[in-house]
């Protein structure tokens, strides 16, 4: 009764590790945004969170791009245009074609500087990630939209009444100097005489 005990024992333990061990590739697998966000991580930016708004605009653009099999940020117009409605203060755009996954797509841009610095965007918070398929299914179109600053900085806005903006106070010093100047009977060197 023993052998058989520990043979089943056994025979059990080992079709768990089995299972465990084919379990363990899916399980390990990470989402888009959390690839990114262990990329950022690793380059001393924050992680990332998947936004509904910017998931839209990537996926607006990676089916407009199947749709014509045509790899360029202004299929569907200027990008400042279309990422307007995600009402953010920064935003960068990376798109591509060839991988039907997405872990190769982001070795693709981690080794390109542009969408590398694209994937590095100071003070991203949110992300949208998306691809398709042309008609014939034959090529892979991705489109991500990463963006940050959505909060207001200090001193910016419609409501701040304390302060004139800068550029105010540079033009009003300049046009009372060139009042000044008019004055002058002789300007010499700069010095008004």
């Amino acid at each position: 009764m023993d052998v058989w005990g520990s043979k089943s024992g056994r025979a059990a333990g080992a079709v768990i590790a089995g299972l465990l061990l084919l379990a363990a590739p899916a399980m390990a697998a990470e989402s888009p945004a959390e690839q990114i966000s262990s990329f950022r991580l690793k380059h001393g930016e924050v992680r990332v969170v998947r936004d509904a708004t910017l998931d839209r605009i990537a996926m607006e653009q990676a089916r407009a791009m199947a749709a014509k099999d045509e790899l360029s940020h202004d299929t569907l117009g200027p990008f400042g245009r279309r990422v307007a409605p995600a009402k953010a203060g920064s935003a960068a755009e990376n798109i591509a074609y060839g991988y039907d996954n997405f872990e190769k797509t982001l070795g693709q841009w981690i080794d390109s500087s542009g969408h590398r610095r694209n994937l590095l965007l100071r003070n991203a918070s949110r992300v949208g990630i998306a691809s398709a398929k042309t008609a014939s299914g034959k090529r892979t179109y991705w489109a991500m939209v990463i963006a940050g600053d959505y909060e207001p900085k200090p001193g910016k806005g419609k409501n701040r009444k304390d302060k004139e903006p800068v550029v105010a106070v540079k033009r009003e010093a300049a046009s009372s100097s060139k009042t000044k100047s008019k004055d002058c009977t002789i300007k010499l060197l700069s010095l008004c005489i």
